[in-house]
This record gives C-alpha cells, structure tokens and sequence, in this order.
C-alpha cells in the first residue's frame, strides 16, 4: 500500500501553463474555448487551461471526457470514487480537490475518502467500491487485470461498464498528469476532505 500510493507532496514551483487571457487567443483557440464552455463545464479551468496550448488536444479531450464524466454507464458514486483513486495515485490535488466533493456528494463515505487519502491501509469500502478499488489498483500496480477481477467487474457494470471504467483510468491519468507537468495550482486547501475545501471545481 505505502509504495502504491505516493506521499502527499506537490511539487513546489509556479504554474507552468498559466491562464492566458482570451484577447491573445487564435482562432482555433477561441473555438476550442467556446465549445468548451458550452459543455457542463462552462469555462475553461483546472486542466484545460495547459491543454489550451494545443487547441485541438483540448478540443478533442474535453469530447472524451464529457461522454465519461457525463454520459458513461458506470453509476455517478462509483464513477466519483474511482476518480478519486486516479487522483490520489498520481498525488493530484487539483483533481483530488475537484472530485473528493463530489464523490462523497453521490454518497462515498468521508471516512472512506480520508483512509484513501491517508493512503497506508485499505479504505472501509461497499462492496462495489470494492471491485471498482480492486481493478484500479492492480490495473495501476501490475498493468493488467487478472481474470478473477475482471469477472467481477463485468458482474458489476456489464462488459460496456467495464470497458468504460478502463477508459476513464486512462483520461483520469491523462488529466492528472498535464495537470502535475504543468503544476496547476489548487485554489482552497490542497487535498482537503469534503467539507474543508474553499472552492468547488470541476474537470
């Protein structure tokens, strides 16, 4: 477990990437950043701001993750919670402060969240947050999944759900790791609990 998840130190130094303003921005810019905010995200933040540099990256990640975050089949707590574990395995404050919230929101228990977070021990979990921390974590740790968890998983969320869940590890990753080369900073309390950040976020 200590060696699966990384200590909760975020890397000193300035943004990288910061905000630029809207006059500067190109044409393709300027529309990637307007269909952006027409999306349920309505502005452009968090890992789009570094993402802006290549407007069609930008463009066609937000695309993927609109479909994940908003229209996959895998249920909202589940989806929230295995978010999370993305987050906390990359050490990723900015998405581990968008979506702890979030999470405990679709009903993941604070104490759940915290034991994650702490990272020395397995979480008290449901069962199906059970599966969904079974697969992430081995599919992070051995970069497969055996078959035994893969079966599970498909019980849980159909073989679409299962697919979807693998897709959405992998933009979860994406995200967290333009936001952690770019060093994106965190508004509010860096890893904070639901009900200690200073700003809801969303990504």
């Amino acid at each position: 477990m200590q060696n699966l998840f990384p200590p909760l130190a975020w890397p000193q130094g300035p943004d990288r990437l910061p905000r630029q303003d809207p006059a500067s921005y190109t044409p393709q810019q300027a529309a990637a950043a307007a269909a952006l905010i027409a999306s349920p995200r309505g502005e452009v933040r968090g890992p789009f701001v570094p993402l802006m540099r290549s407007p069609e990256l930008m463009d066609l990640t937000q695309q993927l993750g609109a479909f994940l975050r908003y229209r996959c089949s895998v249920p909202e707590r589940l989806r929230e919670w295995a978010i999370c574990l993305i987050a906390r395995l990359w050490g990723q404050p900015y998405e581990w402060h968008a979506h702890a919230r979030l999470a405990h929101q679709a009903g993941v228990a604070r104490a759940t969240l915290a034991v994650l977070l702490a990272g020395e021990e397995t979480p008290p979990m449901t069962e199906d947050e059970a599966v969904i921390w079974r697969f992430i974590t081995q599919l992070h740790a051995e970069r497969f999944v055996s078959d035994a968890i893969w079966a599970e998983t498909v019980a849980l969320l159909s073989e679409t759900g299962a697919v979807e869940l693998s897709a959405l590890c992998g933009y979860y990753t994406l995200l967290a790791m333009v936001l952690n080369v770019a060093r994106v900073p965190v508004p509010g309390v860096a890893f904070a609990l639901p009900g200690e950040a200073e700003q809801p976020l969303t990504s």
